[in-house]
């Protein structure tokens, strides 16, 4: 396939997996790392069109800023699939845990899934809850839709709301819609919310606001991004790669470059 046609294929997954879109646009940026001009604007291409992946972030802007651009993005998966996160989180829930999540969270899926003991409650605000469900069943998983009514009783009842971070920025996370009342109900209720962050989810606090932007409806509806901007004060740990820490420790593990071609 030719490098453009490539790109573009991958621009225009949106709605596939986070983490298989990654894996497209590795091999698309490799192609284009003998023309710096051309990287550059592969590079705003898929943040354009991908703007809510943290990695696609991490991606981009470690290419750029490396000396060697073929083979960073290469680095950039390999560090991606070595990246403990998950095993960690993995580990340290509690044994027979209520665990609460919002919709669909694919990295998780894996993570629950290999603890028999939870009772996972599934939060259903965009339809896909009862799928997800269905999937930790056939896992032998303990797990319940709740429909969007039943948000606050399924927060404030629970032993632990983990919510997926895609991005995480200097004060918010970017979460799926309905992970922030979540979070404020658990809160309230003194329930403790995990934010689960790792490899290339932190995004330097300069290059956060070319994330929103491209988000769409921060002036004329704040509501329409899609996501939740998550504030950080409602979150108690940061999931990474030491397994949760507090949020202040979190985010000094930032491994995102500021590339200042990025941030127009």
């Amino acid at each position: 396939m030719h490098p453009i046609e490539r790109l573009r294929y991958v621009a225009r997954a949106t709605g596939a997996p986070a983490d298989d879109v990654f894996r497209e646009a590795v091999g698309a940026l490799a192609d284009f790392a003998d023309d710096p001009g051309a990287l550059v604007t592969a590079c705003r291409r898929l943040i354009d069109r991908h703007s809510a992946n943290g990695p696609m972030w991490w991606l981009c802007a470690r290419t750029l800023a490396a000396a060697d651009p073929a083979d960073e993005p290469w680095r950039c998966l390999d560090d991606l699939v070595g990246d403990p996160t998950l095993s960690e989180l993995s580990h340290v829930i509690a044994e027979g845990a209520r665990v609460t999540v919002v919709g669909w969270p694919d990295r998780l899926g894996p993570v629950l899934a290999r603890r028999g003991d939870l009772e996972i409650r599934v939060v259903d605000l965009e339809g896909d809850g009862p799928g997800f469900v269905r999937w930790l069943e056939r896992a032998d998983v303990s797990a319940v839709d709740v429909a969007a009514t039943g948000l606050a009783g399924a927060a404030s009842t629970a032993d632990l709301v983990i919510l997926d971070a895609a991005a995480i920025g200097p004060e918010v996370a970017l979460v799926a819609p309905g992970g922030w009342p979540a979070a404020a109900v658990a809160r309230a209720a003194g329930v403790p919310v995990w934010a689960v962050a790792g490899a290339g989810r932190l995004v330097p606090e300069r290059l956060w606001p070319a994330l929103t932007r491209r988000l769409g409806g921060a002036v004329s509806a704040p509501w329409g991004y899609g996501q939740d901007l998550l504030p950080l004060d409602l979150v108690d740990r940061l999931v990474g790669p030491s397994g949760p820490e507090s949020v202040a420790n979190g985010l000094r593990r930032m491994d995102t470059p500021d590339v200042a071609e990025l941030r127009r």
